[in-house]
C-alpha cells in the first residue's frame, strides 16, 4: 500500500497518523516504511508535528527495533513521551537490558522529567530482566517525585519486585495503593505463587469477590512456574466448576504445566479442550502444544501441530527447532531453520541455542562452528554466555578439551560456575583425569553454589582416586547442607504415573519387577553384556558396584512399564538425571529383547531406543 495510490494527493498529518497506527495494528512493515519515506520526502520530518513517537511505536509493533532506534536517534528534540516510547519498544522486544542502558542516557541527558508512564515503563523493564538494583533506584526516584501516588506506576513496581523474588517488598507497594486494579492483583497473586508462597497467594485471591479469568490465570500460572503442576490443575478444575470462561492464555498455561510434568495423556486431554473451545488456531496455545508434545516425547504430534498453524511467529519456529534437536534429529532442525529464514522470520538468541544444542548432541563440530559464526555475521545476533556454553559443551563432548578450555578462558564475559562445570564434566567423560583435577581445583576455589557442582567435584576426585579430596568436598557439602539429588524415574501409564528411586525396591510389585530384571539380565549376558562399573564412583567392591547399577531407577521403571503397559505400545520414561552409560547399553539390549520402543527423557535430551539402537547414536 502506498501513500500515493491512484494519483491521490499527498497525505495530510491526520491521515499519516491513522495509517501508521494501522501499520502497527496489522504489523505491516512495508506500509510503515512507505509512510516514513513519504514523511521525509514531503519535508514533514523537519516539522514540529513530526509523528516520531507514532513511528517508533509502529516499528516496535513490526519488530523492527533498529529502525525504531534510528528514528529516536535522529530526533532533534526528545521529550518524556519519546523517551518512554523507545524504552517501551526495547521492553516489548525482549531487550529490557537495552532499555535500562537507555535509561542511564536519560539520567545523563538531564532536563528530562520522568512522568508516571516513564516510571511504569522503567519498572517493567527492570522486572523483565530481574534487575533488582536498578528497580530499587527507580522506586527511590518515584517515591520522591510528583507521581508518587500514581497507582499505575505502583502496579508496575509490584510486578517488578514480584519478578525479582522480593514478594514482601511487592506487598508493601501493593498495600500502599489507593485502589487495586486487576493488573496489580494479578502481579501480586502471581508473585506469591511463583515464589512458592501458595497460602498467601490463595488468601489474597479469595479476598476479592470479583475474580475473573485474569485472576485465575495469575494464580494458576504461578503454580505452574513454581513446579506445582498438580496444584495448578486442581485450581483449573475448581475454576471450571464456577463456570469462568476459558481464554487462550489460561489454556497455554495449563498445557505448559503438563509439559513440565511430561504428562502426555493429560496434555492430550488439554489439546481436546483446546479444539472444543475453538482455539486450535491460536498461536499462543499452539506454541504451548508444540512444546508440550516435544517434552512429552511425541515429536511427531508436535510436528503436526506446527504444520497446521496458519501463522507462525519466532516462538513457533524456535520451539519446533529445539524439540527436534532434543529428540536427536539435527538435520531436521537445520532444515527447519533454513525454512524459517526463507519465510522471512528473523531468528532470536534462543533459536541459535537450539541449533548449537543440536550440533552438540550429535557431535557436529564443524557445523556448530559455522552456526556460531553466522549468528553475528549473517543475523546480527551477538553471542551471549549461553551460546559460549553451548560451544564449550560441543567441543567437550567431541573430546576437543584443549580447545574447550581455550573457549572458557577467552570468552568476552566472565565464565560462570556452569561453564567450568561443563568443562570438568567433559574431562570426566573422556578420562582426562589430570586436566579434570586441575579444573576441579579451580572450580572448588570459586566457592560454587549449585549442589550438582559439588557432586561433579566429588566424582572428579573419585575418578582420580583422590579420596581425601573427595572427602573434603563431602565435608563441605555437609557443612553447607548441600544434599545430592536422588536419582529417580517415572513411567506414565494412562492417567497415572509411577515413580521409582534408585536402589529402592519397596514397590508392591517388587517381586515381579526383580524377577523380570533377572530374566533380562540373563539374556543380556548371553548377548555379551558386561556391567560397566566405572559409572559407580564409590570406593566399593565390584559386586556392590554391579548391584547399584542393577537397581538404577530407569531399569525399575522400564520393568514396571513392560508389565503394566498395553502390549506393543512404547514405554515412556522420564529420568531426573543424565542417564549413565551402562544403563544406556542395557536399555538398548532390553528394547531388542522385548521388541518394544523405549523412550527415555533424561536431564539433557530424549533417547528413542528401538531395534537395539538409540536415536542419539551413542553420543549424548
Amino acid at each position: 500500500m502506498s501513500p500515493h495510490l491512484h494519483g491521490q494527493q499527498p497525505l495530510n498529518f491526520a491521515q499519516i497518523i491513522n495509517l501508521l497506527r494501522l501499520s502497527a495494528t496489522t504489523q505491516n512493515p512495508s506500509l510503515g516504511r512507505s509512510l516514513h519515506a513519504h514523511i521525509i520526502k514531503t519535508g514533514l520530518h523537519n516539522s514540529s508535528r513530526m509523528p516520531n513517537t507514532t513511528l517508533i511505536g509502529m516499528y516496535d509493533r513490526c519488530a523492527l527495533l533498529p529502525e525504531a532506534r534510528q528514528v529516536f536517534d535522529e530526533m532533534s528534540h526528545r521529550d518524556a513521551v519519546s523517551w518512554a516510547s523507545m524504552l517501551t519498544a526495547y521492553t516489548h522486544s525482549g531487550h529490557a537490558d537495552l532499555a535500562l542502558t537507555l535509561f542511564a542516557s536519560v539520567s545523563a541527558a538531564g532536563g528530562i522529567e520522568l512522568d508516571d508512564f516513564m516510571y511504569a515503563t522503567l519498572a517493567r523493564a527492570c522486572g523483565s530482566v530481574a534487575a533488582l538494583r536498578q528497580g530499587k533506584q527507580v522506586h527511590a526516584n518515584f517515591v520522591t517525585s510528583d507521581w508518587s501516588h500514581d497507582d499505575v506506576a505502583k502496579s508496575a513496581l509490584v510486578d517488578m519486585y514480584a519478578r525479582c523474588g522480593c514478594v514482601d517488598d511487592a506487598r508493601g507497594v501493593f498495600d500502599s495503593m489507593s485502589s487495586w486494579s486487576y493488573v496489580a492483583r494479578t502481579a501480586m497473586i502471581n508473585g506469591y505463587s511463583r515464589n512458592g508462597r501458595f497460602s498467601d497467594a490463595i488468601c489474597l485471591f479469595q479476598r476479592f469477590s470479583d475474580r475473573n479469568v485474569v485472576s485465575w490465570t495469575a494464580l494458576i500460572s504461578g503454580f505452574v512456574q513454581n513446579g506445582d503442576g498438580c496444584g495448578a490443575f486442581s485450581l483449573f478444575n475448581e475454576m471450571r466448576s464456577y463456570g469462568v470462561a476459558i481464554d487462550p492464555f489460561l489454556l497455554s498455561c495449563v498445557v505448559g504445566g503438563s509439559a513440565n510434568m511430561a504428562a502426555l495423556e493429560l496434555g492430550r486431554q488439554f489439546h481436546s479442550l483446546v479444539v472444543k473451545c475453538g482455539f486450535e488456531t491460536s498461536m499462543v496455545v499452539c506454541n504451548s502444544l508444540i512444546d508440550m508434545y516435544a517434552k512429552c516425547s511425541n515429536i511427531i504430534a508436535a510436528s503436526k501441530v506446527f504444520d497446521m498453524l496458519p501463522q507462525r511467529d519466532v516462538v513457533s519456529w524456535t520451539t519446533m527447532i529445539v524439540g527436534l534437536a532434543q529428540h536427536g534429529r539435527p538435520e531436521d532442525a537445520f532444515d527447519l531453520f533454513r525454512a524459517m529464514v526463507d519465510a522471512g522470520m528473523k531468528p532470536n538468541q534462543v533459536t541459535f541455542v537450539g541449533l548449537l544444542y543440536a550440533c552438540s548432541h550429535a557431535g557436529l563440530v564443524e557445523e556448530g562452528r559455522r552456526i556460531f559464526s553466522s549468528m553475528s555475521e549473517d543475523h546480527g545476533i551477538k553471542p551471549v554466555l549461553q551460546h559460549y556454553t553451548c560451544m564449550l559443551d560441543l567441543l567437550g563432548r567431541a573430546g576437543l578439551l584443549d580447545e574447550a578450555e581455550e573457549v572458557v578462558r577467552s570468552m568476552p564475559m566472565e565464565p560462570d560456575e556452569a561453564s567450568w562445570a561443563s568443562l570438568l564434566s567433559a574431562c570426566l567423560n573422556h578420562g582426562a583425569t589430570k586436566m579434570g583435577t586441575k579444573i576441579a581445583d579451580h572450580l572448588l576455589n570459586l566457592d560454587p553454589e549449585d549442589p550438582s557442582t559439588y557432586i561433579l567435584l566429588s566424582n572428579a576426585y573419585a575418578a582420580s582416586g583422590m579420596w581425601d579430596q573427595m572427602s573434603k568436598v563431602r565435608r563441605l557439602m555437609a557443612a553447607r547442607d548441600v544434599k545430592k539429588q536422588p536419582g529417580y524415574s517415572w513411567v506414565e501409564l494412562g492417567k497415572g504415573s509411577h515413580v521409582f528411586y534408585a536402589g529402592d525396591v519397596s514397590h508392591p510389585m517388587k517381586e515381579e519387577i526383580l524377577a523380570l530384571l533377572g530374566r533380562w539380565h540373563v539374556e543380556m549376558k548371553k548377548r555379551g553384556y558386561v556391567p560397566d562399573t566405572s559409572f559407580v564412583l564409590h570406593d566399593l567392591e565390584q559386586q556392590e558396584k554391579e548391584q547399584q547399577l542393577y537397581l538404577h531407577s530407569e531399569r525399575l521403571a522400564i520393568a514396571y512399564g513392560f508389565i503394566k503397559a498395553a502390549p506393543g505400545t512404547a514405554i515412556r520414561i522420564v529420568k531426573n538425571l543424565r542417564i549413565c552409560g551402562d544403563c544406556h547399553t542395557v536399555i538398548k539390549l532390553i528394547c531388542s529383547i522385548i521388541c518394544r520402543e523405549i523412550i527415555v527423557r533424561d536431564a539433557t535430551r530424549f533417547h528413542h531406543f528401538k531395534n537395539g539402537k538409540c536415536s542419539c547414536g551413542d553420543f549424548w
